[in-house]
């Protein structure tokens, strides 16, 4: 009787090395998916917070814009008349309140200060403003010639602030999409590298299967077509210390025992055919 051979234990065989090998590139996969979905969710919170800032700030820019227009008219308003009327009430504190949120809301520097610049020029066009009561009770002051060379050129300094705010909140925007932007590339940048790797891993599993596995399987059939119709001998051999390997050893095995059983019974033959010969 031939020898036995003993099978494996499964953690070296070969369903557990094909299931470690796509286990590992399903697992590194996955972990990029994942890592990119984390990334793209905190940069995009991050971003849309500030863009959604930012939108306020314009939209609080124009609301200052809006009051000093407002105020700027009434002034007018009073000025055309050819009679005494009373002095516009102008929206100071409107416009103190929203600068004041819009200097809390904006986060760059250089922005912050233009919202002071803004207020510094509302609060001279308000000091200037003042002066119109005087001006229409002034009997040698022409209120037209006062609003175009005195109040007119201290609105246009204002008008030309606030326009420079709404200006640099517009830029805080732009580079917020810009962030938006690269972070979203940043965020697939992992997953384009588990892709990368996961190709490569397949690549490298295509291989090592067509190595370790194909070829001795094409050798091992190779042998047994020499053996079964040429009656060669089976003597594949290749390394392995799995499955694959057993099953070679035993298809040796079986091999050199049926050759074995051959050379008897063919011994057996030629005894008989001699002795009837005889």
């Amino acid at each position: 009787m031939g020898k036995t051979f003993k099978i494996l234990p499964e953690k070296l065989g070969i369903r557990t090395k094909l299931g470690l090998s796509l286990s590992a590139i399903a697992a590194m996969l996955l972990l990029s998916s994942v890592i990119s979905v984390m990334m793209y969710v905190r940069m995009s919170s991050y971003v849309t917070g500030l863009m959604s800032e930012n939108v306020k700030c314009i939209n609080t820019a124009r609301e200052l814009s809006s009051i000093a227009a407002d105020d700027d008219l009434d002034v007018l308003a009073v000025i055309g008349d050819d009679v005494f009327v009373d002095t516009p009430d102008l929206r100071e504190n409107a416009f103190l309140e929203n600068c004041a949120a819009l200097k809390l809301a904006l986060t760059s520097p250089a922005s912050a200060a233009l919202v002071d610049t803004a207020m510094q020029s509302f609060a001279r066009y308000s000091v200037t403003c003042r002066e119109l009561e005087n001006v229409l009770q002034s009997e040698f002051i022409d209120t037209r010639t006062w609003y175009f060379e005195r109040l007119q050129p201290v609105y246009n300094a204002l008008r030309s602030d606030l326009d420079e705010l709404s200006a640099a909140i517009y830029e805080d925007l732009g580079r917020n999409a810009g962030t938006f932007e690269r972070g979203f590339y940043r965020s697939i940048i992992p997953a384009i590298v588990a892709v990368g790797v996961g190709l490569l891993l397949i690549v490298m599993l295509f291989f090592f299967l067509n190595a370790y596995y194909v070829s001795p399987l094409y050798r091992m059939l190779g042998g047994l077509k020499n053996y079964r119709d040429m009656g060669k001998r089976y003597s594949v051999e290749f390394d392995g210390d799995d499955q694959l390997s057993e099953l070679n050893s035993g298809i040796t095995d079986v091999a050199d025992e049926n050759q074995q059983l051959r050379k008897r019974l063919n011994a057996i033959r030629q005894n008989l055919t001699q002795q009837n010969r005889q």
